[in-house]
């Protein structure tokens, strides 16, 4: 079978290839080889898929289902590992293969084309925010993951590049700049977090009823991770004549859902929001840009 990599795949790593990367080119043979090392039998390759893996359904020797994924080293597959076995299946996708020399992951299958996006918008607020509870957990002895100060200090800055190189975007990058050092200075609990949540990576499963998929975790507080689920649905958000005033009532019905500060849960929002429009304005992505920063300018 050939591995062909969606079209999405291809667009989202070729914003972030380094100069001279071959990993996408190399992406056929190494799915071979992954597949024929597990004795695996293809269904397909999961289209549109995601923005930073290789997604195929497959069935294992014994004919049980499961998935195959394959991400470049910069999407930090181990670290995805590490957290998945120690959340074991707790709200997240059960990891099927301890360890694997070539760095893919043989995970649970799911139900890939129906997520919790697909509810009504509140339903799917209420269910992801559930799923997301589960995943807050003490992280591991002798973590190597990442913290959340070490992310966003890599992505301030950038964000600072981005204010030098455009006037446009300077007070948002600097509100955001500051929310982040305020916020930074007393964090109120560390836990493992998924580190990039929203609606469409929370799927529909058979053991439980929705399970998360496709982290990048992160230590840090809860509010960080709560915040990208804030602008679920932006467009939509944007489109609505009272797009501000119902953000507003999201981040104060999260907050006291979830029990996280209202205030910290704004100011992450706030620099997750504008971090992700600076990124999008840079990569060419002009009409995202212009989503984000907008609703970043209500917060």
């Amino acid at each position: 079978m050939a591995f062909e990599p969606p079209p999405r795949l291809v667009r989202a790593l070729g914003e972030t290839a380094p100069a001279g990367d071959d990993w996408l080119a190399q992406l056929p043979v190494s799915a071979e080889r992954a597949v024929a090392r597990r004795e695996l039998t293809v269904e397909r390759v999961q289209v549109p898929g995601g923005r930073s893996s290789l997604v195929v359904l497959v069935r294992r020797a014994d004919g049980s289902p499961a998935v195959l994924k394959l991400a470049p080293p910069r999407a930090r597959p181990e670290s995805e590992r590490a957290a998945l076995a120690h959340w074991g299946g707790l709200g997240a996708v059960q990891l099927l293969e301890a360890d694997a020399e070539d760095g893919a992951l043989l995970l649970e299958r799911l139900h890939p084309d129906v997520s919790v996006r697909s509810l009504p918008e509140a339903k799917a607020l209420l269910e992801a925010a559930g799923t997301l509870r589960r995943l807050w957990v003490e992280p591991p002895a002798g973590h190597a993951f990442e913290s959340v100060a070490e992310r966003t200090g890599r992505q301030a800055a950038a964000m600072r590049a981005g204010a030098e190189a455009d006037a446009e975007v300077a007070p948002l990058v600097d509100a955001a700049l500051a929310a982040r050092e305020e916020l930074l200075a007393a964090p109120p609990e560390h836990r493992l977090l998924h580190g990039t949540f929203r609606q469409s990576k929370v799927l529909a499963g058979e053991r439980m009823p929705w399970l998360a998929v496709g982290p990048d975790p992160v230590v840090g507080e809860c509010a960080f991770d709560l915040a990208r689920l804030v602008r679920d649905r932006v467009e939509d958000l944007i489109a609505a004549p009272a797009g501000a005033a119902t953000t507003r009532r999201r981040i104060k019905r999260l907050a006291e859902s979830l029990e996280v500060d209202q205030e910290r849960l704004r100011g992450w929002t706030l620099f997750r929001a504008v971090e992700s429009g600076v990124r999008a304005r840079r990569v060419g992505r002009e009409k995202d840009a212009e989503l984000l920063l907008e609703f970043a300018s209500w917060l």
